[in-house]
């Protein structure tokens, strides 16, 4: 998948003519999903108009902070007086492929702490780092620039991750690609291809489940998407495959394996498809995967969003087909409840997240929008 380009007449006669294979619960048991099903939900514009809005969130009174993938650009938007305003542009930044301004995040103490962090792939002394940058707002402006992470990018312009989120435990999390280098994924002496947990210093936890190390899990290819289930805080993550297998993840604890790596294989037609199976035993296995890959990208939760019939449900997009899919958890919130449905359709979906008062809110390449019945 790239989030360079979104050619929207293709994907919606490429969603009429291939059916999407997935698999859920159980290994390796799959099951064909419906063709097309019917929208169930409708969209509201909230801020249209923007330049590639990858990655977005909200303070506590509404307003949204939301970055520009290639211009480095972060700007605050204000929903109820439809005022734009530039909150800072990130200097240095590469938009090449899955390059560039990628992810954002408020400190849990927003706005008493008034600290806005971005993931972002910029050079820097001539090098290309992925950084995570923290900003202090003053006034409605980034100031006082500090880079609390920092890696070298990889020659491939992809798979550099960007997700950013604090979890409920305060630690600020943070998923980063392989560099499309699978063996990346299971050396635990560099950050690529893992999901990451830091302080809101970018220090390493007093916990932490690889021991000294900011590493949270590991065996991980690329991810655009992952949160916090509102119930038991446990984290969630989707996670595109090569030519097979996107999946949706369970991460309930950390240090584990989740398998991908120099031997991931996706065989071909009528032969087992494996990207699963690199690393240390025991290798964690997806929740859900697609056999044929979607793209799948952002997720969130329906905590009182309003949406009829989906209070505790799953959401997640994909950028090829456009689609929002909506799935039940079980009964002890820790797999799957069936393969859920697609409820919306639309263009292409980037990032996903729950707004202040629950509802939910996805991105496209142009602008950010809300749920409704």
């Amino acid at each position: 998948m790239s989030l360079t380009t979104h050619p929207r007449q293709m994907q919606r006669l490429l969603a009429r003519l291939i059916p999407l294979v997935l698999a859920v619960v159980a290994w390796p048991a799959v099951s064909a999903a419906p063709a097309r099903a019917a929208v169930t939900f409708h969209d509201r514009p909230v801020a249209v108009g923007l330049r590639q809005p990858v990655a977005f969130t909200f303070a506590p009174n509404g307003r949204i902070f939301y970055v520009e993938k290639a211009t480095g650009e972060v700007h605050l938007y204000n929903p109820a007086s439809d005022r734009d305003r530039l909150f800072v542009t990130v200097p240095g930044v590469d938009a090449q492929g899955e390059r560039g301004t990628l992810g954002i995040a408020l400190h849990p103490g927003y706005p008493t702490q008034p600290f806005v962090y971005m993931y972002a792939t910029r050079l820097v002394s001539g090098v290309l780092q992925n950084q995570i940058l923290r900003y202090t707002a003053a006034a409605g402006v980034g100031t006082d620039r500090r880079t609390i992470f920092s890696t070298p990018a990889s020659a491939s312009a992809y798979h550099n991750g960007g997700r950013i989120e604090f979890g409920p435990d305060g630690m600020l999390y943070a998923v980063v690609g392989d560099g499309h280098e699978a063996a990346n994924a299971q050396d635990l002496t560099n950050p690529r291809g893992k999901m990451l947990r830091m302080t809101p210093r970018g220090r390493r936890p007093a916990a932490d489940p690889i021991r000294n190390s900011r590493i949270f899990e590991y065996g991980i290819r690329n991810s655009f998407g992952f949160d916090f289930d509102p119930v038991t805080g446990d984290l969630w993550e989707t996670e595109n495959g090569p030519s097979c297998n996107d999946e949706v993840n369970y991460m309930p604890v950390g240090g584990r394996n989740y398998g991908w790596g120099r031997r991931q294989d996706c065989g071909s037609l009528g032969v087992p498809r494996d990207t699963n199976n690199s690393g240390p035993r025991p290798r964690v296995l997806p929740k859900m995967w697609f056999v044929d890959t979607i793209g799948i990208t952002g997720m969130t939760f329906c905590a009182r969003c309003g949406l009829t019939g989906s209070n505790g449900d799953l959401f997640f997009g994909d950028v090829n087909f456009g689609q929002i899919r909506r799935v039940p958890l079980s009964r002890g919130r820790d797999s799957l409840a069936g393969v859920g449905r697609v409820v919306f359709d639309t263009g292409s979906v980037l990032s996903m997240e729950s707004g202040p008062d629950g509802s939910i809110y996805y991105s496209d390449f142009s602008g950010i929008y809300r749920l409704r019945n």
